[in-house]
């Protein structure tokens, strides 16, 4: 029965939202056997709550790296994740979480989260559903396919082994997914365990246009076929014009011959989800329902 779990928290300038998450974590009817807080570059207070909160719960360690000039949701938050794993080696969890600051749970989140893995030995990564405030309420975001929130990441310590090392860019967070299916674990959002995202996503990426260039940048590294990308980029324009930056970004790594991911089984595996056979299922998927009331 999986009830051992550790978080780790990759946390820069999280002042205002690191006390609201370790209350979620001290309510759980399931505690987690450590709470890593690894501090990466931060410039307000919390280096100084995150020393509190271990002074206050003997289950929370803090890890404190020197940070990039700027936030990034890429190489340096992978940097802290591998930092805090480096610390659970010697006695590994059954899962690991990665938990963003700026998300709150109910007291059974991961007492259901866990259940999951118990019922299904070939579950790898896994989350509950995001939810997002959208015009005063609260709304669950709708995702496709094997995908799995980053915000909120479950990994069993099998699988996890087998996806390292994780990616230092943009986008690991879907490239251990496809590495992780590839190699048959299955990876799986729920969307009857729900946590509050209370920083949009890409909120902190600047402009929309940027963070959606940042992805087609992405999607050419991990393999995309021309094609599905242009497709995902104008599906998802019907909401928000600035998703045709994506277009551009896969287009410039063209141009330049960026390098590709270099996992030859978790390209072709996503090449084989995007093959023209399997478009009809991918389109059903994401007309699934795009947000739900709370």
């Amino acid at each position: 029965m999986i009830r051992s779990y550790a978080v780790i928290t990759p946390a820069r300038d999280e002042a205002g939202n690191l006390p609201r998450v370790a209350e979620s974590l001290a309510a759980q009817t399931v505690l987690p056997v450590s709470w890593i807080i690894v501090d990466n570059g931060s410039t307000d207070e919390t280096s100084d709550i995150a020393e509190q909160l271990a002074g206050m719960h003997a289950w929370v360690r803090v890890l404190t790296l020197e940070g990039a000039s700027a936030p990034d949701r890429g190489a340096p938050v992978v940097r802290a994740l591998n930092s805090g794993l480096s610390m659970l080696t010697e006695h590994p969890p059954q899962v690991v979480v990665n938990v963003d600051a700026d998300i709150s749970f109910e007291p059974d989140y991961f007492e259901l989260l866990l259940s999951k893995f118990d019922e299904d030995p070939s579950l790898g990564i896994a989350s509950g559903c995001a939810y997002e405030l959208q015009q005063g309420r609260w709304c669950g975001r709708h995702v496709t396919g094997t995908t799995v929130w980053g915000a909120s990441r479950a990994y069993r310590w099998e699988c996890l082994q087998a996806v390292l090392p994780l990616e230092e860019r943009v986008a690991w967070d879907g490239i251990d997914e496809f590495k992780a299916n590839a190699r048959g674990w299955r990876t799986q959002t729920f969307e009857g365990i729900p946590f509050k995202h209370h920083r949009r996503e890409g909120e902190r990426d600047g402009t929309m246009w940027r963070a959606r260039r940042q992805q087609g940048n992405a999607a050419y590294y991990v393999g995309y076929r021309p094609w599905y990308l242009v497709l995902r980029a104008l599906w998802h324009t019907r909401r928000e014009s600035s998703a045709l930056a994506m277009i551009w970004g896969y287009a410039g790594a063209a141009v330049r011959r960026e390098p590709r991911m270099s996992d030859v089984e978790a390209r072709l595996y996503l090449r084989r989800q995007q093959s023209p056979l399997r478009l009809g299922s991918r389109l059903a998927e994401a007309a699934g329902r795009r947000s739900r009331p709370a």
